[in-house]
C-alpha cells in the first residue's frame, strides 16, 4: 500500500491537487466504485451514472492527484479497452499541517470587495 503522509516534506501544491479531487462528489463516487476493483470505462461510466466525457474529466483530476492509474489493453476481439483502477493510499492530517499550510497561500480577493 502507498503511504501519502502530508506533511511538508510534500509540497504544499501537490496536497492542494490531492485536496481538490477528493473535494467533489461525483470523484468521491468514481473512487468508491474503483475501491471494488478496476473497471473498464464504459463500464465505470454506467456504474457511476456519468456521461464519458464528464467522467474522463474527473478521472484525470484523479489521475493527476495519484489516486487511479489507467491502463491500455486489447479485448479478445482487438478493441482497444481503458481500465482504471485505484492506487492504494493512506493519508493522514491534522490541524498543525493546515495551519502551516494556510501560511504559505495566497487568497485572491474577488473584484468590488
Amino acid at each position: 500500500m502507498k503511504r501519502i503522509t502530508v506533511n511538508f516534506i510534500i509540497a504544499w501544491n501537490t496536497c492542494k491537487v490531492l485536496f481538490e479531487a477528493l473535494s467533489n462528489p461525483h470523484r468521491l463516487k468514481i473512487i468508491s466504485v474503483l475501491c471494488m476493483g478496476r473497471q473498464y470505462v464504459s463500464q465505470l461510466a454506467r456504474d457511476t451514472e456519468m456521461s464519458r466525457p464528464l467522467l474522463y474529466m474527473h478521472l484525470k483530476k484523479l489521475e493527476q492527484a495519484g489516486i487511479v492509474k489507467s491502463e491500455m489493453e486489447l479485448s479478445e476481439d482487438g478493441k482497444a479497452m481503458k481500465y482504471y483502477q485505484l492506487v492504494s493510499f493512506d493519508f493522514h492530517i491534522n490541524q498543525e499541517m493546515i495551519t502551516r499550510a494556510v501560511k504559505t497561500l495566497t487568497i485572491q480577493k474577488k473584484e468590488g470587495k
